[in-house]
């Protein structure tokens, strides 16, 4: 059995790595980055806009959040496998907005599909709701919340607390969304968050190497060094077995698949990020450096659609269930 992407899959990640190279680019992200920093100091928490309508719609005409829905209802007709591998694509680019959200709600909610519109939900856990001030819609809610702008630890995502969906009890049942809407998206939005994951864990592993490659001590790259080297050797290690695990529950469907992946992809970001700061010493603590975008990035994507602790009761219960 091989498990190998296929040649048309090869080129669907190709061709979304192209669009978002020229369209998205480090000179467009660091645009964004100083934006939301100027709206924020001139605005206070939520001033900023984070979501591109123009790259929104273009990833809609892309077929970005039409991917997995049937050809007969105008979307592509392709599965989760491929679903992960253009969301590793977005995660290695940082691209910011609720890319998953808006994905789930293609076919239910009028314009996600097209990229017209722009779709957030319940996902995270507590009272927050990331780009809520720049949606159309809410998944799961009949009506477009009011929320109260709180500031975020990453640029590119606005925060907002609201009203809960269910109210107090809804804190016993993990993340709004769940409780809003039920499980059925909940297992597919983590698989989809945990492939943004990957793709940052796997950008940080580049940026680390080839600064490791440029900065000299010593009369030679820091690379040279054995500490470095097996710095990043663990990155790299971490971002391919996350990837691995994201791709076979892509595959399976299984829910304790997903969460596993989730897991892990959650771990590989953080810590790549984290390690890949340290390869790069002081100059990775600095504001042009993109290093800690992937850091703060990777921290509230650990915490939207199913979090570790989640995972970790989901993937305990199914070990309980076999076991009796």
């Amino acid at each position: 059995m091989d498990f190998q992407p296929t040649q048309d899959q090869r080129d669907l990640r190709a061709g979304v790595r192209g669009l978002l190279e020229g369209r998205y680019g480090r000179e467009a992200l660091r645009a964004a980055v100083d934006a939301a920093a100027d709206a924020g100091a001139g605005a206070g928490a939520g001033g900023g806009t984070a979501v591109d309508r123009g790259l929104w719609r273009e990833l809609g005409g892309a077929g970005f959040f039409a991917l997995r829905l049937p050809e007969s209802e105008g979307g592509v007709g392709l599965g989760l496998p491929e679903a992960v591998l253009v969301f590793e694509e977005a995660g290695r680019a940082l691209v910011p907005g609720p890319l998953v959200a808006t994905h789930l709600a293609a076919g239910v909610v009028p314009g996600a599909a097209e990229g017209t519109a722009v779709v957030t939900a319940f996902d995270l856990a507590g009272d927050l709701v990331a780009y809520l001030g720049e949606a159309d819609a809410v998944l799961g809610a009949a009506v477009l919340p009011v929320g109260e702008p709180v500031r975020a630890a990453d640029p590119l995502t606005p925060l907002h607390r609201v009203g809960r969906p269910g109210g107090a009890d809804a804190a016993a049942h993990g993340s709004g969304y769940g409780f809003a809407c039920g499980s059925a998206y909940v297992s597919e939005g983590a698989l989809l968050t945990a492939a943004l994951q990957v793709g940052s864990a796997l950008r940080t592993v580049e940026l680390a190497v080839r600064y490791a490659g440029e900065r000299e001590q010593f009369g030679q790259p820091i690379g040279a060094f054995q500490a470095v080297k097996h710095l990043c050797a663990q990155m790299l290690v971490r971002a391919e077995v996350a990837r691995t695990a994201v791709y076979a529950a892509a595959v399976t469907g299984d829910p304790g698949e997903a969460a596993g992946a989730k897991l892990l992809a959650d771990e590989a970001a953080v810590r790549n990020a984290r390690d890949c700061l340290q390869v790069h010493g002081g100059m990775g603590f600095t504001w042009e450096a993109d290093v800690h975008l992937h850091l703060k990035r990777a921290w509230v994507r650990a915490e939207q659609w199913r979090t570790a602790a989640e995972a970790e009761e989901l993937l305990a219960a199914e070990l309980l269930d076999s076991a009796g």
